[in-house]
């Protein structure tokens, strides 16, 4: 684009109605900032001191314009209603995943986003989706806390170590639009930029093919065998916890009698600290992993174990 725009590109399903919020919200300020310096510089003139003028001997209080009172309290109510219930429903909307959305994993670190798709292909600091079918991404920081940041799309999601976020959007034109890191981390933080690369569908599947890596789902069954997951998750007489087939998605009752969903951080938290929330029936014997598996490799389980069903758990493999 010629010149200094003022807003980046439209390139999102949510980025028009971002906009348009923006812009009523701006409007609003513009609005109310002008009436309000306006009545002072009016008042201010027309209620001025002048020499002369006997200043009023009075005490006595009077109350009036109460229809005035009622209206600047509820008019500003009402308005801030509207943007209240407007920007909920963009948040609810940009919350709900669509079920038919790709997924996508991306860890951060310094200085730089490492993306990996359901293939196995792996990017650093570039992004390639499809136009026209929503994304699903799950961030991961290995480090500090950062936030992965897409303009055209009006998205933004911090990473925090420890935990997993989501995030996702819908593509509607194909480009190349920016990326950045919206939280300082450290000395090259200015540094941590990339790019996104919108696609014809028949284009990313060309670019998609070829790939030689393994699968996530492949590298995580082969950890699960290196460290021995298979001795306690798998049926018979050694089975010291729980089968994981078909239990991704689903509550599970802990030993304290509640439940947790059976879900990316829940599975994290119980590799690195396992007897945080264990498996009610289960004894609290399973050891951690903190420093032996890295972020990658954590979601390489977590995907294998997500790809588990009921039938192919009894065997583990």
């Amino acid at each position: 684009m010629i010149g200094f725009p003022l807003f980046p590109e439209v390139a999102s399903t949510i980025a028009g109605g971002v906009d348009t919020l923006y812009f009523f919200l701006v409007a609003v300020t513009v609005f109310f900032s002008t009436l309000i310096f306006g009545l002072i510089f009016y008042f201010a003139v027309k209620y001025r001191r002048v020499s002369g003028r006997a200043l009023s001997q009075t005490t006595e209080t009077t109350h009036e314009g109460y229809a005035l009172e009622i209206a600047w309290s509820v008019v500003p109510f009402l308005i801030t209603l509207v943007m209240f219930t407007w920007g909920s429903s963009l948040f609810i909307a940009n919350s709900r995943v669509p079920d038919q959305a790709m997924e996508i994993r991306i860890v951060g670190r310094q200085w730089m986003w490492k993306v990996q798709h359901p293939n196995g292909r792996n990017e650093i600091n570039e992004l390639h989706v499809p136009i026209g079918r929503p994304v699903k991404l799950t961030l991961a920081s290995q480090d500090v806390i950062h936030s992965f940041y897409i303009p055209a799309f009006r998205v933004k999601q911090d990473v925090v170590p420890g935990r997993y976020a989501t995030m996702w959007f819908h593509p509607t034109r194909a480009g190349e639009y920016h990326l950045f890191c919206a939280e300082f981390c450290g000395t090259y933080h200015s540094g941590m930029i990339g790019r996104v690369v919108v696609m014809q569908p028949e284009d990313f599947q060309k670019w998609l093919g070829g790939v030689t890596e393994a699968s996530p789902v492949q590298t995580g069954e082969k950890l699960f065998s290196e460290f021995n997951c298979v001795n306690c998750h798998a049926t018979g007489g050694r089975q010291r916890g729980p089968q994981l087939g078909g239990l991704y998605g689903t509550d599970v009752l802990i030993a304290d009698g509640s439940r947790v969903k059976f879900d990316e951080n829940y599975i994290r938290e119980s590799i690195i600290n396992p007897n945080a929330k264990t498996v009610k029936g289960y004894p609290p014997v399973m050891p951690t992993f903190r420093g032996q598996l890295t972020e990658e490799q954590i979601l390489d389980l977590i995907a294998y174990i997500r790809s588990l069903t009921t039938e192919k758990d009894g065997n583990v493999r």
